[in-house]
């Protein structure tokens, strides 16, 4: 059988900071591969979703509808979650909380969603925790233990709809967080799930990412001290590069797939 797999973590054009995948030409490359579906995640919003469900079912891919969450209590440090619309009821659980991030969730450096919003608005919704979750922020800081209490709370709130995102694009922290994740996982009974979080379109589309970078953050590229937090592997791969990356954990590209269907 041929390898499979689908991306489920991934930003596009209408991420204006740091993307420059754009929809049509993002649904032809998974046909192209194919991939049988995708998501969009964009960050804090839902502009995509017209134009890729259109491009997407004309071309045979199944479209999921998502959504990088940014939540935040007052003035803390952001952390973020990725949410994906099982169905409907998804779609307008995602709806509820993006609208009222941007009417109640104003920040100086955006709109964040509050954490207890999602507690009690989760209906219909996937949620992925990975290293820039609170429990990746924890576990950074050698708080195993509170990261695995946070999941615990996560999991009572969605019950089985969490899972814990592995990727491995060679970023800082990526193994140390897998490391907990899967430990996590194992303890805590919590699927595990492999994403490329992808933001540029195929390998060669790393230098105009950053490109994009720069002008969203007012940079420029030879800046010494300008935030590094992308690499050159966060791009849309193949279905046996995924698998090969993730050979030793197949029931993480098993459940992404799993819960593509």
């Amino acid at each position: 059988m041929a390898a499979r797999f689908v991306h489920l973590h991934l930003h596009s054009e209408y991420s204006l900071v740091d993307s420059t995948i754009r929809i049509p030409e993002l649904v032809e490359r998974c046909a192209a591969l194919q991939q049988p579906a995708v998501a969009v995640t964009d960050q804090n919003n839902l502009f995509a979703l017209v134009k890729f469900y259109k491009a997407a079912e004309g071309v045979g891919v199944k479209p999921i509808a998502g959504a990088d969450l940014l939540l935040a209590d007052g003035d803390e440090a952001a952390t973020r979650l990725t949410v994906l619309c099982r169905d409907r009821d998804g779609y307008l659980s995602l709806s509820r909380l993006l609208s009222r991030a941007w009417m109640e969730g104003h920040r100086n450096d955006g709109v964040v969603v509050r954490p207890q919003w999602l507690r009690e608005a989760n209906t219909g919704l996937f949620v992925l925790a990975g290293r820039n979750s609170e429990a990746g922020r924890l576990a950074a800081a050698g708080k195993h233990e509170l990261a695995e209490q946070w999941l615990a709370e996560l999991q009572q709130a969605t019950g089985e709809r969490a899972y814990l995102e592995l990727t491995r694009t060679a970023r800082e922290g990526e193994d140390a967080f897998n490391a907990f994740a899967l430990h996590a996982a194992s303890r805590r009974g919590m699927p595990v799930i492999a994403t490329n979080d992808a933001r540029f379109l195929e390998a060669d589309g790393f230098e105009a990412h950053e490109a994009r970078v720069c002008i969203a953050t007012g940079r420029v590229l030879d800046d010494p001290k300008r935030p590094k937090d992308y690499g050159p592997e966060q791009f849309v791969k193949s279905s046996e590069e995924m698998g090969a990356l993730f050979a030793d954990v197949p029931d993480a590209i098993d459940n992404a797939i799993a819960l593509a269907t």
